[in-house]
């Protein structure tokens, strides 16, 4: 999750770009860089590595100049040198940027074509290029920056700085978060408060779409349809309250909402976006073509991650695959052969039982892998190799992004198994990684979805039980739903697989009772109608989750359809679920309960 830090100032800002960014290391990166209008011309600073080596080259060639951007970067495109750090430019801009630019390399060979050089193997470098194309035209930065943002696909934060402008800075959000501050003649621009907080004696957020042009003076915020709007503006006394949860009611509300952008996180560092293949960032000590079985093992929602992950490892890559909740694996002494893969999902890497399910393992010869949201953990550190997911900090008890991330890292662990052992070919693989790319921006899409959502828990907080049913991936998603439902509003909710529903829970059902179906359009949608159906025959009340053409062929009128984009359907289970997250948040705001610490549960369990 790179960091990105804007400021007009008074005085030279070099300075206080780096402290910025080093507020902002706890996100994690691995180069930086600094550029300013130094006499109305652009000079940048970058380095590789840590933030100190960036400090010793400015220490050798200082930066003057009172406007500036900068970043810390987590490579995605291109590896971590210097010449792919952050800030990109021409001489007439530069961009720093946040997310990931899916059709940048049409919009890099269409630039090309025009006569762009390109100096990185970035997708970030495109928009530098993009926008200095229209420079080129006559356009002024405003427009060319307006022209610009449309033909860009993906979820991005993006600041800029123009040669010969000192008091303006534009940037533009979506998908990834973006901060505005504002001070005394100055103003400010940051992936987050905890950058802007030193200095700014008021912050705002920008929503989604929005795009913003600054002055030191004021700053004027369009909407996605370009009409001026206003955002709230925090004052410093909510100050510890904006650097923690920002302008979100809740720490769940906030990890919900920042997903587009630590799944993209996480997926950047599988894949190769250049090429579209998996490109896990360690050697696994084995091959997958000689794994017989795996054994995936977590608790709570870390488990339902594991039970979608079944259906990927076996469908992608044909191999056996067994789930268990690790309170009960623990204790059933299961038969594990030497060099099968045991594998454990944690967010903490120090739940209890799932630590003892390790050792149990490894005592057996097994392989171990974890899927761990805190790599210095004991369960890491303890394992034979480490998957990290690069959520970031996650406050709220109920796992939202821990678990989006752990499926992001899991789907790409898949693809490489099934591509290993012959299962995949390599075109296969190709069309798998794309659609894991488009994962974050779609997830964005699907936050447009929490007004209608917020609406529906009003209907569901009435209710005494909810039932969520779904097939295939969709399955494991309803039994997260759930528990998300029941960790955090205290309504007694229950997941089961469609097709068992005739074999118990229909007795359940009646008028009162709210029916959440997760069913994108895929190949098991046709049965999962036919399930729909024996609900609506006994006066239950469905809440269909799908994508425009499973509602056209659903032949049901539920109480309410919520339409999530089309997609790819083997990685669906990551995007829906957003929806689920959202009901059960606003279902629980409704309700009154303590949202980010409900009553009896603790974020790590690190006792039986």
């Amino acid at each position: 999750m790179c960091g990105i830090i804007g400021i007009l100032g008074q005085s030279a800002v070099s300075g206080r770009l780096i402290d910025a960014l080093r507020r902002l290391e706890y996100r994690g990166y691995d180069s930086t860089g600094v550029a300013t209008l130094d006499d109305g011309h652009l000079e940048r600073r970058r380095a590789e590595g840590k933030l100190k080596n960036l400090e010793v080259r400015l220490r050798a060639e200082p930066l003057s100049g009172d406007a500036g951007i900068g970043h810390t970067r987590w490579a995605t495109h291109g590896k971590p040198t210097e010449y792919n750090a952050h800030p990109h430019a021409t001489e007439r801009v530069a961009v720093v940027h946040n997310g990931i630019i899916e059709n940048f390399r049409t919009l890099r060979h269409g630039l090309e074509a025009k006569g762009a050089k390109f100096a990185s193997d970035t997708d970030s470098e495109v928009v530098a290029h993009l926008v200095h194309s229209y420079l080129l035209m006559g356009y002024s930065p405003q427009e060319a920056v307006k022209a610009s943002l449309p033909q860009l696909r993906g979820a991005f934060a993006l600041v800029f700085l123009f040669k010969g402008y000192r008091d303006l800075l534009i940037g533009a959000r979506r998908g990834s978060p973006l901060a505005v501050g504002y001070g005394d003649g100055e103003t400010y621009l940051g992936s987050d408060a905890i950058a802007l907080a030193p200095f700014a004696q008021g912050i705002s957020y920008l929503e989604d779409g929005d795009w913003v042009v600054l002055s030191r003076q004021r700053g004027v915020i369009r909407d996605a349809n370009d009409a001026v709007v206003t955002r709230e503006v925090l004052e410093p006394g909510g100050a510890s309250f904006v650097a923690d949860k920002a302008n979100y009611r809740h720490f769940m509300a906030k990890e919900i909402c920042e997903q587009p952008d630590v799944v993209g996180r996480t997926l950047a560092h599988y894949v190769d976006m250049r090429t579209e293949r998996v490109a896990l960032p360690i050697k696994l000590p084995f091959d997958f073509s000689n794994v017989r079985r795996v054994t995936i093992t977590a608790c709570g929602t870390a488990s339902y991650a594991g039970a979608i992950a079944k259906y990927w490892f076996e469908r992608l890559a044909h191999i056996p695959v067994d789930v268990d909740i690790a309170s009960e694996f623990r204790y059933r002494e299961a038969p594990l052969r030497k060099g099968d893969l045991a594998l454990f999902i944690s967010q903490s890497g120090e739940t209890a039982d799932t630590l003892a399910a390790l050792r149990y393992a490894k005592e057996r010869g097994a392989h171990t892998v974890s899927v761990v949201n805190v790599p210095t953990s004991t369960i890491a550190r303890e394992s034979e190799t480490v998957l990290p997911t690069l959520a970031g900090p996650e406050i709220g008890v109920a796992s939202t992004k821990a678990f989006t991330c752990q499926l992001m890292a899991l789907a790409a662990l898949a693809v490489a198994a099934g591509t290993e052992r012959g299962e995949i070919s390599v075109s296969e693989e190709r069309k798998l990684v794309s659609a894991l790319i488009e994962v974050p921006r779609l997830m964005g899409a699907a936050l447009a979805s929490e007004p209608q959502i917020e609406k529906l828990a009003r209907y569901v907080a009435k209710a005494r039980d909810v039932l969520y049913l779904g097939r295939g991936t969709s399955y494991p998603l309803a039994l997260e739903g759930a528990l998300k439902l029941k960790e955090i509003s205290y309504i007694h909710a229950e997941g089961y697989a469609a097709g068992e529903l005739k074999h118990g829970p229909i007795a359940l059902i009646d008028e009162n009772m709210p029916v959440v179906v997760i069913a994108p359009f895929d190949g098991v949608f046709e049965k999962t109608v036919s399930n729909m159906q024996e609900v609506v025959a006994r006066g239950g009340k469905i809440i269909l989750i799908t994508d425009a053409k499973g509602a056209a062929e659903s032949a049901i009128e539920p109480v309410a359809t919520v339409l999530l984009p089309d997609m790819a359907p083997t990685f669906a289970p990551i995007v829906y679920s957003v929806p689920i997250q959202l009901l059960a948040y606003h279902a629980a705001v409704i309700m009154g309960t303590d949202v980010d610490q409900p009553r009896n549960l603790a974020k790590s369990v690190t006792v039986e």
